[in-house]
Order: C-alpha cells, then sequence, then structure tokens
C-alpha cells in the first residue's frame, strides 16, 4: 500500500473508531479529533485544531462530522473531506438502523436505561473537560479580546438567556475585525 492510500485509511480508520465507540456527540469527539490528531499523529497543531473546532461549531450541522471534514480537508483534500465524512456517519448510521429494529426492547430494559444513565454522567465529564481545555487556550494566549469574547458569551448565555447563534455571530464578528486589524487589512 502506497504512503497515500494508507494516509487516507489511517483517516477513515481514525474517525470510523471514533466515531463508533463515543457517545455523547461533538463536544466528546472532538477532544477525542484533537488526541489523534495533534497529539498522536501531529497531522494538525493545537491552534489550528482549536480553530478547526471553532468553524466546526458555527457550522450548520452535526459538530463531529464538521469537524471530520475539517480535518480530512485540511490534511488530504477533498478526497480527504469524503473520507472522513464516510468514516464519521457510518458507526452512528449502523448502530441507530440496529437500535431501531430493537427500540422497544432497548426501552423497557433496565439495564439498558441504567447504561445509558452513566453515560450521560461520563459525556458531562467529557464536556467539562472540552471546557477547561479551550478555557485554558484561549487564557495561555495572553490576548485580552478573547478573554473577554469569553467571559462576555458565557454571561450572556447563562445570564441573559441571548440566543446562542446571536453570541456565535458576534464572537465571530469580532474575531474578524480583530482579525483583520492586526493583519493591517482595515
Amino acid at each position: 500500500m502506497d504512503k497515500k492510500l494508507r494516509k487516507y485509511w489511517k483517516l477513515f480508520s481514525s474517525v470510523f473508531m471514533i466515531s463508533a465507540f463515543t457517545f455523547g456527540g461533538g463536544f466528546v469527539i472532538v477532544p477525542l479529533m484533537k488526541r489523534k490528531f495533534v497529539d498522536d499523529l501531529g497531522w494538525l497543531g493545537e491552534e489550528e485544531m482549536l480553530d478547526l473546532t471553532a468553524i466546526a461549531q458555527s457550522s450548520p450541522g452535526a459538530i463531529a462530522v464538521n469537524a471530520a471534514i475539517l480535518i480530512g480537508y485540511k490534511t488530504l483534500g477533498i478526497p480527504g473531506a469524503l473520507t472522513a465524512i464516510l468514516g464519521t456517519i457510518i458507526p452512528p448510521f449502523v448502530i441507530i438502523s440496529v437500535i431501531s429494529m430493537f427500540y422497544k426492547a432497548f426501552r423497557a430494559n433496565r439495564f439498558v436505561s441504567m447504561a445509558m444513565a452513566g453515560m450521560i454522567a461520563g459525556v458531562a465529564a467529557v464536556v467539562t473537560d472540552v471546557v477547561i481545555t479551550m478555557t485554558k487556550s484561549i487564557l495561555s494566549e495572553k490576548r485580552i479580546l478573547p478573554v473577554i469574547v469569553l467571559i462576555a458569551a458565557f454571561i450572556a448565555l447563562r445570564v441573559f438567556s441571548v440566543s446562542i447563534l446571536i453570541i456565535i455571530i458576534a464572537a465571530g464578528a469580532i474575531g474578524f475585525i480583530s482579525g483583520r486589524r492586526e493583519n493591517g487589512l482595515s
């Protein structure tokens, strides 16, 4: 198998395994993708992964699929994005198809209910880890604007119940304007 084909296989198998054995959605999958593609494989830098995560979160659709598309595209172009999409959507498609065939039996099973309750606790822990990791990354930049945006977004959401869509658009606009000013493109 040639080197490029091996890289496609590594991309596919990595997102496939992450997608197949992760419960809780994109906020759980993103740190696992970071660990795989930044820490283990070195295909992306820490800052690149943070940027891709921000784009994935602000794009319509599932965060896990969006992140996989962006990672695939960044590493192997359009064929990489397509490879990552397949690897990410096949496991949930198969799992949901099987569950739907046995839904009534699963729904009534006490052990399945207890397992799902346990998974909720695990998902909460992973989401908390993501928040802490992303916050540390923002704070480590020692730039005041991202910290102000972080705090303002939290207060807007939790205290004033501002729509997350408005927060994302406002944060994106602030980031866009700030980036243009830093690059002298006013």
